[in-house]
């Protein structure tokens, strides 16, 4: 069963404060199945870290940065896309992941992350506001639980062509090789 493209919004950014956050973002996207990460920041040095991830570790993950919200959610619903905004505030995973899975299937999702305050009408714009807990949590472990729970683990069985190493799975003690 072939599913939909995941691509990442990470809303603010302030590089003194939260680029390793905000790589950190990404590197967890990549990791769990999200083609691609889009930044309305402009900071080169994260989609640089990112980059240079993908290049060691393979993978054809992008990032864009330099995005306006707005323009990017519009673009993504009027392309068929759905918008999922994840937010304490919104309804309780569990809830809703039923009916995310069944549009994942068929559609496109923007999983859209904040950073700093998030501007209000994004609760407006999203065609769910997803919370994985009603209570103060790290915009990483909510996007690694989301994007688990959507793909029902299938995100493990990914592989990642291309790049320069891999690592070899060990009960004990760390093994990576350089690809030929």
């Amino acid at each position: 069963m072939l599913m939909s493209e995941i691509v990442v919004l990470r809303l603010g950014h302030r590089p003194e404060r939260d680029a390793r956050v905000t790589t950190h973002v990404g590197l967890t996207a990549r990791a769990l199945g999200a083609s691609g990460m889009l930044l309305t920041s402009s900071d080169k040095s994260v989609a640089g870290s990112i980059e240079g991830v993908v290049k060691s570790w393979g993978g054809d993950f992008w990032v864009k940065t330099g995005v306006s919200y707005r323009s990017a959610i519009k673009k993504w619903k009027e392309a068929g896309g759905v918008v999922v905004h994840l937010t304490m505030y919104g309804i309780n995973m569990p809830e809703r992941i039923g009916k995310l899975r069944e549009e994942y299937r068929v559609k496109d999702i923007m999983v859209v992350v904040g950073a700093e305050k998030v501007p209000g009408d994004v609760y407006g714009l999203a065609d769910y506001n997803i919370a994985v807990g009603n209570q103060p949590h790290s915009e990483i472990a909510a996007l690694a639980l989301f994007l688990d729970w959507l793909q029902d683990g299938k995100e493990f069985e990914r592989a990642f062509e291309g790049g320069e190493l891999m690592i070899m799975p060990s009960e004990h003690g760390k093994s990576v090789v350089r690809k030929q």
